[in-house]
């Protein structure tokens, strides 16, 4: 292995251990130590690529949101046709992706941001970069699926308050999740989060969802 590859594999060691890391701890609680024997990486590695944990915190953010990104992506429902479809089978894959420990389904950015909206802005306008480029996702499917199914004229709503809207949902059940230790109330909320889509987009005569 080269001296680059080993160093590029020093830098993705760390921005993957500082995903794990600081969504088990969160920001504050992690330290640069922590963040190192996660890595398996020296202190002396940490600084040749990061010149701090804040600094590492705001890459690991972009980090994270792209493996998420690939990760949605190639999901079954996005090959859905019918965008109503994909906007549910959205909601019910965040239901199925609740699986193991608390940190390896929250939200690293949620995470974050609670924590460093006014102590380290840098880090919030990382998280909100991110999160507005998952927002713009699901708008696109939510204005596909308003054309469609005739909604656009008499909504008192749009594409991107309902995409907005959605995120608040999720965000807000991995914080239940967190406060009540399971992930239960997060895979309830979802639920009535389905439902509620359901309830704006299908009128009398209009098909079944399933």
């Amino acid at each position: 292995m080269t001296l680059l590859n080993t160093q590029s594999n020093a830098k993705t060691k760390l921005l993957d251990a500082a995903v794990l890391v600081i969504r088990a701890k969160g920001y504050s609680a992690t330290t640069v130590d922590d963040l190192c024997r996660a890595a398996e990486v020296t202190k002396g590695g940490f600084f040749h690529h990061f010149e701090s944990k804040e600094q590492l915190a705001v890459s690991a953010a972009v980090h994270f949101a792209s493996r998420a990104e690939d990760m949605f992506a190639t999901a079954p429902y996005r090959r859905l046709p019918d965008p109503l479809d994909r906007l549910l089978g959205y909601v019910d894959f965040r239901k199925a992706i609740l699986q193991g420990e608390l940190p390896e389904y929250t939200c690293m950015l949620g995470t974050m941001v609670q924590e460093t909206y006014e102590t380290h802005p840098a880090i919030r306008e990382a998280c909100n970069r991110c999160i507005q480029e998952h927002v713009q996702v699901l708008e696109s499917d939510i204005s596909e699926a308003m054309r469609i199914h005739g909604i656009g004229g008499r909504s008192t709503w749009t594409a991107r308050s309902l995409a907005l809207y959605t995120q608040a949902v999720i965000q807000g059940a991995f914080i239940l999740a967190k406060a009540e230790h399971g992930a239960a109330v997060a895979a309830s909320s979802f639920d009535h989060l389905r439902l509620y889509l359901v309830m704006l987009f299908i009128q009398p005569g209009a098909r079944e969802i399933s």
